[in-house]
């Protein structure tokens, strides 16, 4: 099925007889959760969901947005109503990358109907509603390993062997700044691909033809083994969707940059070339 659902389609299925579970991820880099906008607005019936404390563990020496713990996550999905035979519709407030997140969590733990709206809140025109609902507990049970995952040594292995994308901005990449982490730089062996090059300037993604091509010119080939980290696992996660979109499986290391580079052991590249 498509990874991702328009607004219109979205309106649609929230109409029909087997509505699904609708999940806002708001959320914003080191700041507090955005709980408190979800209870002012939100699509009628959707749950809100952290991204730091029920999808991702502590940050750590595993990186900002470690994988969580399954109880944790198993718990808060259930929670907000999510089974294993009814659909899932994840957004988030436009971006895409914290509901991606949401989405590759999902699809990796074994859930098979995992959408995002494209476009995110900010495309949907439809009623909105405040305060919190109170769904019927779920009862979908996490299985990780439905989707292809990489730690350190598998990150650096592709980077020789395949094609490692790195979905950072790409100044980050070359290392001219690193705002976040302990240095900048890259993965040596990762090409750049900066994940806001898969979407138009309205954050609706890129059709999949044209995704498809900004991928191949990037390397990718129908035999290509793909990988992608970004800085902590979330926007990396969103690159992982656009290439589904566009029709290319791809394994994601969660722990990407805030890991690698607290490790001095790591190598890493700087300027604008993989090497």
């Amino acid at each position: 099925m498509n990874a991702i659902i328009s607004a219109p389609e979205l309106a649609s299925d929230l109409a029909g007889p087997n509505p699904p579970v609708v999940l806002d991820i708001r959320w914003q880099l080191g700041g507090p959760n955005l709980r408190s906008a979800y209870e002012e607005a939100h699509i009628p019936g959707a749950v809100y969901v952290d991204l730091d404390s029920e999808l991702a563990a502590p940050a750590g020496a595993a990186g900002r947005h470690p994988l969580p713990d399954m109880e944790v996550f198993g718990a808060a999905v259930r929670a907000a109503g999510v089974s294993e035979n009814r659909d899932v519709v994840v957004y988030d407030g436009g971006l895409g990358w914290a509901a991606a997140r949401a989405w590759w969590l999902l699809r990796w733990t074994g859930h098979p109907s995992v959408r995002v709206l494209d476009g995110g809140l900010a495309a949907w025109s439809g009623p909105v509603e405040s305060g919190s609902p109170s769904p019927s507990a779920g009862s979908f049970v996490p299985a990780p390993g439905a989707l292809s995952l990489l730690d350190a040594d598998g990150a650096a292995a592709l980077a020789r062997t395949g094609l490692l994308l790195d979905a950072r901005a790409a100044e980050r990449y070359r290392g001219d700044v690193e705002p976040i982490d302990r240095v900048g730089g890259h993965i040596p062996g990762a090409v750049s691909a900066p994940t806001t090059e898969n979407v138009a300037e309205s954050g609706h993604f890129r059709p999949a033809a044209d995704l498809a091509d900004h991928f191949k010119s990037l390397g990718v080939t129908g035999t290509s083994e793909v990988g992608v980290y970004c800085g902590s696992g979330v926007s990396g996660a969103h690159e992982v969707l656009a290439l589904t979109v566009a029709g290319i499986p791809a394994a994601l290391y969660v722990g990407s940059w805030s890991e690698w580079s607290q490790d001095e052991n790591r190598p890493v590249a700087t300027g604008p070339d993989p090497q």
